[in-house]
């Protein structure tokens, strides 16, 4: 298992159970940060300190009520049921929230972002929620610039995702922004799910699952990832996957969420993150190896994707975002 360095004061993450949660978003605050050893202090509480039902047939006990909001450098609400949602905030949860310090970070997963909107803190901000409450999310807070085609929108300071997966997605994020794509991979590795989808893409809204004998490009995307330093184009993908060029962009659209073109940018700034983090290539080494044309067209994507350039974002992590060898 790999063994990661451990912060003198770890980052401290309050998990906002309400009336009504889901389980299984509630623990992904858990699973994600917990997963990162010693960097994160996590702690679930509920609006009054007493257990809270959830969406299922059982009640949720914690050990902490809301004075612990008073400390957490971030905030996670996890969703709840939507029956519960309303345009003003039942009074204790308005308390609870009021005990935020200013300045921590607040994460919602799928309908809290109802409690944000609800509390004003998303008063014309860009923010997303689960597709299918898109109609009663505007209906509600018409102020909010709703995008709910999105996995997950960072705005800074606040931070809002779409249904569960997307859940992770965010948690993922936000592991990779306070210590860098080794330590998110770590943690992707850990909990057996993809290590980074853009929050740009799109959720899955209804998309037709293949048939079981269609062929599909998960080989051509493995192979792709094995050839990023070549000029790939779309008739290249498609050739490889014996399709042709049309079917291809279609079947690749329908099982990923995003085009070809945008997906294999996408890797490739991935891998050049990776790279500035755990080498000291030049910059215009690590564009020819992940398959830009050159180091300008490097630090304008990367500029576009995290709004930083190259040696910016090497500066941030590189010297100080180590993990230590694996050691099983």
């Amino acid at each position: 298992m790999d063994q990661i360095t451990r912060p003198e004061s770890p980052h401290r993450i309050a998990v906002l159970a309400l009336d009504g949660v889901y389980p299984f978003e509630l623990g992904i605050p858990n699973r994600v940060f917990g997963s990162v050893h010693g960097r994160y202090e996590l702690l679930t509480c509920t609006a009054d300190g007493r257990p809270v039902r959830t969406d299922a047939d059982f009640e949720i006990a914690v050990e902490h009520g809301p004075e612990v909001l008073r400390t957490a450098d971030t905030v996670v609400i996890p969703p709840f049921d939507l029956a519960l949602a309303t345009a003003e905030l039942p009074e204790l949860v308005a308390q609870a929230l009021a005990m935020i310090r200013p300045g921590a970070r607040l994460i919602s997963i799928c309908t809290g972002a109802f409690v944000l909107a609800a509390a004003g803190l998303l008063d014309g901000r860009p923010a997303t929620t689960h597709w299918a409450l898109a109609e009663r999310f505007r209906q509600l807070f018409p102020q909010v610039r709703l995008n709910p085609e999105v996995l997950f929108i960072d705005d800074g300071d606040i931070l809002t995702s779409a249904g569960a997966a997307s859940g992770v997605d965010v948690c993922l994020h936000v592991v990779r922004t306070d210590h860098g794509s080794q330590v998110a991979n770590h943690v992707a590795r850990m909990c057996v799910v993809p290590p980074w989808r853009e929050g740009g893409q799109a959720q899955y809204i209804e998309h037709p699952v293949p048939e079981p004998t269609a062929a599909t490009t998960a080989a051509t995307r493995q192979w792709a990832l094995e050839q990023l330093h070549l000029p790939l184009t779309l008739s290249d993908l498609a050739g490889h996957a014996q399709m042709s060029v049309r079917t291809f962009a279609r079947r690749f659209q329908d099982e990923v969420g995003t085009s070809p073109g945008r997906w294999l940018i996408q890797q490739r700034i991935s891998q050049a993150r990776q790279l500035l983090e755990t080498s000291d290539l030049s910059v215009d080494r690590i564009a020819g190896q992940v398959g830009f044309a050159t180091a300008t067209s490097l630090r304008q994507h990367l500029h576009a994707a995290i709004g930083v350039p190259p040696l910016t974002y090497r500066r941030t992590f590189h010297a100080t975002r180590k993990a230590e060898p694996a050691t099983g």
